[in-house]
């Protein structure tokens, strides 16, 4: 009976371990020295920002902040309705190295990120573009040592994971399981790096450093206009016209909230989790028949043993799916232990509570996969609606 459990329950056992072992090694920025201030190239950081009022003097301050000597802010506006224009402007009062545009209107087929940064990517003058999102943070090295990564590496394309930083308890419960499903598909940073493969290129579009040349030579923003991962989709592009691109972790020098609210991390990842999947899914039309399986196969194998615990309590299982139940569920408890240890969720006392209530972020989770599905390439975000391409 044992043994039988113990076979059965191999998957929710093998599969986690496979994840950490691919998830070992990643490249990181602390291995980069800053830039060398005599030859650094100019770089225009493009901030594309709609509705960031909350955000967008911290994040420019951050950047203004850094080290680097020879670089240029360029904020665009993309038609805010709150006072992300006015601080803007305020700021650039502040320091001639600030630029504030306001962004024309939306084209047909265009998301209003790519048309912003596209717009913001037209007036820079820097010989290396730098895309960062409103509601990043920046360490005072970060740009020194991507732009140092970029050069040193000879390279066209670089993109940072920074920390994620979770301050509710839905953030610090689904934000690690989306994470931890990301990990499964692409394994760390240097799986995605290392691949041949153009599914398995992935980008991270609260950081990305490329050289003007690239950028123009691929038709920039333009050539990715109706994606909803933009980032990965350039990401994506770049490799296929045989430019190098590489994934980095920057957690020292990075930081990102991406969401304040269950409703907006919803919403978010909706929008990204299958319509954005559908690029990064192998085996062509088959893979992305099968998508939506397989998202919801990560969430559902995580509950299913839980579920069969309960089921025994009433005795309607036999012994060995009681084993195997207990088995699968103290694996996949031990998974999420050290999947919301390295969020961080703040201490590990704090990792155990959530690892415990697991069930629940998984059936968050599973919520979102199938309200993304039943959407389908049809998105929406910040008051627009959008239809992948």
């Amino acid at each position: 009976m044992l043994t039988l459990a113990l076979v059965a329950a191999a998957p929710w056992i093998v599969i986690p371990v496979a994840a950490l072992w691919r998830a070992r090694g990643d490249p990181s920025l602390d291995h980069e020295p800053p830039v060398d201030l005599a030859d650094a190239p100019k770089v225009t950081i493009v901030i594309p920002a709609r509705n960031e009022a909350g955000n967008i003097a911290a994040c420019v301050q951050s950047i203004l902040m850094s080290r680097y000597p020879a670089l240029e802010v360029v904020v665009v506006d993309d038609h805010s309705a709150d006072d992300t224009l006015g601080i803007a402007r305020a700021m650039a009062t502040l320091d001639r190295r600030v630029t504030v545009i306001e962004a024309a209107p939306l084209p047909d087929g265009w998301f209003g990120k790519q048309w912003a940064c596209s717009q913001g990517a037209a007036v820079a003058c820097g010989e290396i573009l730098c895309f960062t999102d409103a509601d990043t943070r920046h360490g005072r090295d970060l740009l020194g040592r991507a732009v140092h990564r970029l050069r040193g590496g000879s390279l066209d394309f670089v993109s940072v994971l920074g920390r994620q930083l979770m301050l509710t308890f839905w953030e610090r419960l689904i934000q690690p399981q989306v994470f931890a499903m990301l990990a499964m598909r692409f394994g760390g940073a240097r799986k995605v790096n290392e691949s041949p493969r153009v599914t398995d290129k992935l980008a991270n579009g609260q950081f990305m450093v490329i050289t003007r040349a690239a950028y123009d030579e691929v038709g920039g923003h333009a050539a990715v206009r109706d994606q909803v991962a933009e980032d990965l989709a350039l990401a994506q592009l770049l490799f296929e016209r045989g430019k190098r691109t590489e994934l980095v972790q920057g957690r020292n020098y990075l930081s990102t909230r991406m969401y304040t609210s269950l409703g907006s991390l919803v919403r978010g990842w909706m929008k990204n989790i299958y319509a954005g999947g559908m690029r990064a899914t192998p085996f062509g039309s088959t893979g992305r028949a099968l998508l939506p399986l397989v998202l919801l196969a990560a969430p559902l194998a995580s509950i299913i043993p839980v579920v069969v615990l309960i089921i025994a309590a009433f005795g309607l299982v036999t012994d060995t799916w009681i084993a195997w139940s207990i088995i699968a569920t103290a694996a996949t408890v031990l998974w999420w232990m050290q999947v919301y240890v390295r969020a961080p969720v703040v201490g590990p006392s704090r990792a155990l509570r959530f690892a415990a209530i697991y069930p629940l972020g998984s059936l968050m989770l599973a919520y979102i996969i199938a309200r993304a599905v039943v959407r389908g390439r049809r998105v929406e975000w910040r008051g627009r609606e959008y239809v992948s391409g």
